[in-house]
């Protein structure tokens, strides 16, 4: 088969389109051939080299959808035919978080693409617990761009920082994938949300998907615009995944009792925090890293009953992979880069 191998860590040449050796379906496994499969930040920072650890060569990826071709003599209740998307989350189903669905909280908790080989590729060897039927309605590419992104904007919202109707959200880059699945999220549950992207156009795209307020953050300050827009009250909730930029801006934005959930630094790792303000102000800094699975059905439903939607910016050929990486570092995108495998 056909797989995206990075045999190096560093620039887009760091990244191949070659023949690999074709996976094997063991008893208590699937076989899927893979149609498409999307590209989250967390592929640039595996291909950059923030995960140094990692063994190399690396098939990066961590969202996926195909049909299944094979199926282990030990496996209940799929066929080869079913078409499927792919959970990206591993983990190992018996220590006391997986026993308390909490399985993010896994002590063995990983991520496909990441801890381990991941999906652009045009075969894959998947534990059932990791595929979910596709809903008809949508297509494979609309398949690919949903899970990473939906499942952590839940995490975020939902498990950690326990939104509530009515209350106010600000969600930062509006045109990544964790923002324009925020951003239904929050709406699915009767917030006001407040939405930050970096040209008219990526703004307008978040108003189609109901953002109450947006905030062009290449002209505006984000903090003295909430202030403006909550009448100085701030928001309850931030939605923060860019890290040192933005996030003195974040604390600003932040209302008394107010919670800032996070669950990445995509422009660095390493911010300031005055103690003062955020005890006097009974406020909240809390981290997120994916979600459960529970949690995984919970969106999965909202999927289904046309409650939310997965939102594809372009579409790559895999082999193209290239090009893909460089279109997202440009940040050009809103909502999900995917690629196509070249024989679908």
């Amino acid at each position: 088969m056909k797989a995206v191998q990075i045999h190096k860590f560093g620039g887009l040449e760091s990244l191949s389109w070659e023949d690999v050796s074709d996976p094997q379906c063991s008893p208590h496994k699937v076989l899927l051939q893979i149609k498409a499969a999307s590209i989250n930040h967390l592929d640039i920072w595996v291909r950059i080299g923030v995960f140094p650890n990692l063994v190399l060569p690396h098939i990066p990826g961590s969202d996926g959808s195909g049909v299944i071709v094979d199926v282990g003599s030990e496996v209940n209740g799929w066929s080869a035919g079913d078409d499927v998307m792919i959970q990206p989350g591993t983990y190992c189903s018996d220590c006391r978080f997986c026993l308390e669905s909490k399985e993010n909280y896994c002590l063995n908790y990983g991520i496909l693409g990441e801890t381990e080989n991941g999906t652009h590729c045009e075969l894959m060897v998947l534990n059932p617990s990791q595929i979910v039927k596709k809903p008809s309605e949508i297509s494979f590419e609309e398949a690919a761009a949903f899970p990473l992104v939906f499942l952590t904007a839940y995490g975020m919202l939902i498990r950690r920082a326990k939104i509530e109707k009515d209350e106010t959200i600000l969600i930062l880059g509006a045109g990544s994938g964790i923002g324009s699945a925020a951003i239904q999220i929050a709406k699915l549950k009767g917030c006001t949300v407040i939405a930050t992207a970096g040209s008219e156009e990526k703004l307008k795209l978040a108003k189609e998907l109901n953002a109450d307020f947006t905030i062009n953050h290449s002209k505006e300050i984000i903090h003295d615009k909430v202030k403006e827009i909550t009448g100085g009250k701030g928001v309850d909730v931030v939605v923060e995944h860019v890290g040192e930029s933005t996030w003195e801006s974040s604390l600003k934005s932040l209302g008394r009792g107010g919670r800032i959930v996070t669950c990445g630094a995509t422009t660095g790792p390493t911010v300031k925090i005055d103690l003062r303000h955020l005890f006097m102000k009974q406020q909240s800094i809390l981290g997120s890293s994916m979600g459960d699975a529970t949690g995984f059905c919970e969106v999965v439903s909202w999927l289904e009953d046309g409650k939310i939607k997965p939102i594809v910016d372009r579409t790559f050929l895999m082999s193209h992979v290239q090009d893909a990486h460089e279109y997202i570092e440009n940040r050009k995108q809103f909502g999900k880069v995917v690629l196509v495998n070249d024989f679908s």
